[in-house]
């Protein structure tokens, strides 16, 4: 009979954070996979548990996932956390993931602490609707295609970074999303834990003159579905009205319908755009 994989999350600062059914597993696996054992050392030793680990890592996730599930398949039970927080999100915990599914292997997934959750409840933002971006990738154009596509997200979202690269990266944030509400959050869940809400000018006036320091979050406003519809009914009123109702009528849309289009585009009335268009305007 085949083992079983278990995702247990970690405490992301502080250790009380941690499940007391996350602590059993722990106790009772055959084995854990640890994103840095050296890190993850601390935590099994102040609760005192003994249970073997091996590494899994960013760099050898492919191999060595084939090597856990084969101890599984040969009944084995394997625990798998990270450094800190919950396995899968923003780490390679996605590929072991995958492989077990792939190999008939039960996986479950034990709740705990994770950053982005975590930073969205302290935002003030918007927490009905999110997307969760992690890290921005260090390729330029694939950084390039994700802020283009950010352009119009309505959502709250929510990325990480490290604190040295936190000012190039709200700098960029800045030029492609504007100026927005924003909240960065620093080591969350530790003695300094700081909440800071802003806007992207104003924290970037601030990290200027005072060193980012610790593990950040940034949680970013989302635009608004109003302001998306004024720069919608913005680039139409570039056209004049007569323009306008040739867009349409040259894809063979007939006149009234046109018109009706040409009003909603424009957030105005038939009866306006049939005065407008008597008047030669």
């Amino acid at each position: 009979m085949s083992g079983k994989l278990y995702l247990c999350a970690t405490p992301i600062g502080n250790l009380e954070d941690i499940t007391f059914r996350v602590i059993r597993i722990l106790k009772e696996v055959d084995l854990i996979a640890a994103e840095d054992t050296r890190n993850s050392i601390k935590l099994l030793n102040h609760f005192e548990i003994k249970t073997p680990m091996t590494s899994y890592h960013e760099f050898n996730k492919y191999d060595k996932a084939k090597q856990l599930v084969d101890k599984m398949l040969n009944g084995k039970n394997i625990a798998l956390i990270t450094d800190a927080g919950t396995p899968g999100i923003s780490d390679p915990g996605e590929e072991l993931v995958k492989q077990c599914y792939e190999n008939g292997i039960e996986v479950t997934s034990l709740p705990g602490a994770v950053a982005c959750i975590t930073a969205l409840t302290l935002s003030g933002l918007s927490t009905r609707r999110f997307c969760f971006e992690a890290f921005l990738p260090a390729d330029k154009k694939e950084k390039a295609l994700i802020l283009e596509s950010l352009k119009n997200e309505t959502r709250t979202i929510i990325c990480y970074e490290a604190p040295h690269r936190l000012l190039k990266t709200l700098e960029e944030l800045y030029l492609n999303l504007g100026d927005r509400k924003i909240t960065i959050c620093r080591e969350l869940t530790k003695k300094h834990e700081t909440v800071f809400l802003s806007t992207f000018t104003q924290a970037l006036d601030y990290y200027k003159e005072n060193e980012p320091k610790g593990e950040c979050v940034i949680v970013i406003e989302g635009k608004s579905f109003q302001e998306l519809t004024n720069e919608s009914r913005q680039k139409w009123c570039e056209l004049s009205l007569k323009e306008h109702m040739e867009h349409y009528e040259e894809q063979g849309i007939e006149h009234k319908e046109a018109m009706k289009s040409v009003a909603k585009d424009r957030g105005i009335s038939k009866r306006e755009v049939y005065s407008a268009l008597l008047n030669g305007r």
